[in-house]
């Protein structure tokens, strides 16, 4: 009896030594916990991307709004009844030696 006794506590302690110290123990779990982490965190992230996208694609499909949106800041495009005005900034004059000194001396 007492040599069952004490294979059955070698057993258990081996069986320990494995869950606890071994490789593929807790240290595993641990990892593959931290994977599943951070893949749950980058599908949320490629879920969301893909309501917008087929957001996107339904208005494309029914409205025109949204098509009209699209051509006007893609393509610069517009309507027939618009009038199209182009704002183009001003040149900075440039400066000859002459103004340099005299604002400089200012």
């Amino acid at each position: 009896m007492k040599w069952l006794c004490a294979a059955l506590v070698v057993v258990v302690v081996l069986l320990q030594y494995r869950i606890w110290l071994s490789e593929d123990g807790l240290r595993e779990l641990r990892r593959l916990e931290g994977s599943v982490a951070t893949q749950r965190a980058e599908n949320d992230q490629l879920v969301e991307r893909n309501r917008q996208l087929a957001a996107e694609v339904r208005d494309l499909k029914n409205g025109m709004q949204a098509l009209e949106e699209r051509a006007r800041s893609e393509l610069g495009m517009i309507a027939s009844n618009e009038t199209f005005y182009q704002v183009v900034p001003r040149q900075p004059v440039a400066q000859t030696p002459e103004s340099r000194t005299r604002t400089a001396a200012r």
